[in-house]
């Protein structure tokens, strides 16, 4: 079992984009391992694979006790009219802020034999699709804040133990 260390807010390879996972090899296997253990331990949704500081399209996820992963994932749908809802991140550590978040989502991608798959839910699963899609993509869930509660997010961030 092998739980990786999460990187936190500050770190370069959570604001970049993640590559595409063009073959899939022994590394990329030991990476989906990582990432599952990785998420087991509880209080956890979700990690994307630049979370444990690899700069590759994949997540692992922990909803409602299923706990699986996904290789290079494309969000395809959000449906439904966006609310705010309580969301944090691992990688911005004792932060808690509602975040506008569809609440149905899809999204589609390959598993480690190269058959496509396809994620979809309600509730948490479709929050967790979105945050770590975003992840992918370069993208931390305070982005997605407002500015005024952005702006409180951030001199939390200022005032945290961890940064």
């Amino acid at each position: 079992m092998t739980v990786r260390a999460i990187r936190f807010f500050g770190d370069p390879v959570l604001k970049s984009p993640a590559a595409a996972i063009d073959t899939i090899d022994d590394g990329v296997r030991s990476l989906v391992r990582d990432l599952l253990d990785t998420v087991e331990l509880p209080g956890r949704a979700g990690v994307a694979a630049p979370q444990i500081g690899v700069g590759l399209r994949a997540f692992s996820y922990n909803v409602d006790g299923v706990i699986g992963y996904i290789l290079n994932p494309r969000l395809v749908e959000v449906s439904g009219d966006p609310a705010l809802i309580g969301e944090g991140c691992l990688s911005v550590p004792n932060l808690w802020h509602d975040t506008l978040r569809h609440p149905y989502a899809r999204a589609v991608g390959i598993d480690l034999d190269g058959n496509d798959i396809t994620l979809e839910g309600e509730g948490l699963m479709a929050q967790a699709l979105q945050h770590e899609c975003d992840h992918l993509d370069g993208i931390l869930y305070l982005d997605r804040l407002s500015p005024a509660e952005r702006r409180v997010a951030m001199r939390e961030v200022r005032e945290s133990s961890w940064f």
